[in-house]
């Protein structure tokens, strides 16, 4: 037993154990027949189920370790990825670390994407992959729990309410992350705020650097211990966020009442919608290193701020929603200021257009604006974090 044995991924034996589990609940399976066969599933599930089982049993005959679950999720995910995309752009892998582990920290978009295709673009360039930070909100279900910590996932206690339990759990993840850093020498991916930014707005929280610098040792500048974390800015952008509907939503209904509560498993329902739902085309940006002088958590945060808001790939939706918000002059005048965004970033095809504008109005009229805004904040957040007015 370890001290961080509550939170941990599992071992090699643990996994093993935890996949034969998931191939027993049939809630799981559930899901997983949505997920490959979304049309069929529904009408012939009695059917699919046990097919489904049977598949999945003779693949877990080859799984003995983490390593091989893992080149299994990389097979589904690529399958996906072709399926649902129209392309996934990696750039800045020079900047991964050259056999140093890294502290990915990325902006925050989808809760089960935004890890993975991180860790798939490390992956099929021969990097390793990544241990994701997961908050235990997700693992409702005792499958998702099974399924996570199987691929790599550690545990982000966000349930706890009393200040002395809050405390305790926090150091142990500053801790934790610092030995996978460290001491395993493992990659570490985890989000730079606490839920997804559903208005499109990546803003850095501090208190995520806060508690990573908890396990500093206190001989240790704060700084020093920055640049030994070894953090990497990732930038992930979708064309098409699979649940920007459900996002808008939200928005509106916050707008109205000043509150949202989700159902209990709507963070699972939104995985899913996330995994099948059209993304268009993906971006994944990693980022130069953080090696300046830092003096406190909220100067990291900027740093990150400015990084993942340079790197993020503006897409045609961004400029789409931008110009149907603010007008085509103010589009033209923001797209000039200087060094700001390239000419690939301004430009979208007419095909685009008709694309964008009917998936706007597939929404209810009262959500349009809030999904808009989702959409044209990234060109917004850029032009106010790098100083234009």
């Amino acid at each position: 037993m370890t001290d961080f044995d509550d939170i941990r991924p599992y071992n090699d034996e643990e996994a093993v154990a935890a996949i034969q589990r998931i191939i027993a609940n049939d809630e799981c399976l559930n899901l997983i027949g949505i997920i490959k066969f979304p049309r069929v599933f529904p009408l012939l599930s009695w059917l699919v189920r046990p097919l489904l089982r049977f598949s999945l049993l003779a693949k877990a005959k080859t799984i003995h370790s983490v390593d091989d679950f893992q080149r299994i999720v990389a097979g589904y995910l690529n399958s996906m990825l072709a399926k649902t995309t129209d392309g996934l752009t990696i750039r800045g892998f020079e900047n991964t670390g050259e056999g140093k582990p890294c502290l990915f920290i990325s902006n925050h978009r989808d809760i089960a994407l935004d890890p993975a295709v991180t860790n798939y673009a490390l992956y099929n360039n021969g990097g390793t992959t990544v241990r994701i930070a997961i908050g235990d909100n997700l693992l409702t279900k005792p499958f998702a729990s099974d399924l996570m910590r199987a691929n790599k996932s550690f545990i982000v206690k966000r349930s706890l309410s009393g200040p002395r339990e809050l405390l305790k759990s926090l150091k142990t993840l500053s801790a934790y992350i610092w030995h996978s850093l460290q001491v395993d020498s493992e990659n570490i991916w985890i989000a730079h705020r606490e839920g997804r930014a559903k208005d499109g707005l990546d803003k850095t929280d501090p208190a995520v650097i806060k508690m990573l610098t908890i396990a500093k040792p206190k001989e240790m500048p704060f700084s020093d211990y920055i640049k030994q974390l070894h953090i990497i800015p990732v930038s992930v952008s979708y064309e098409y966020d699979p649940c920007d509907a459900m996002k808008a939503a939200e928005l509106r209904k916050i707008e109205l009442t000043g509150s949202y509560t989700k159902s209990e498993h709507e963070d699972i329902d939104s995985i899913g919608k996330g995994i099948i739902g059209s993304k268009g085309h993906i971006y994944v940006h990693f980022g130069e290193c953080l090696d300046d002088t830092y003096e406190d958590a909220d100067s990291v945060a900027r740093e990150l701020d400015k990084a993942i808001s340079k790197n993020y790939q503006i897409q045609p939706t961004n400029v789409l929603a931008y110009e149907l918000l603010y007008g085509k002059e103010k589009l033209a005048a923001v797209l000039a200021m200087p060094g700001l965004f390239s000419e690939q970033e301004g430009s979208y095809s007419e095909d685009d257009r008709e694309k964008f504008h009917q998936r706007i109005a597939d929404m209810p009229d009262d959500d349009t604006v809030c999904a808009l805004n989702m959409y044209a904040n990234p060109i917004v957040n850029r032009v106010k974090i790098h100083g234009h007015v």
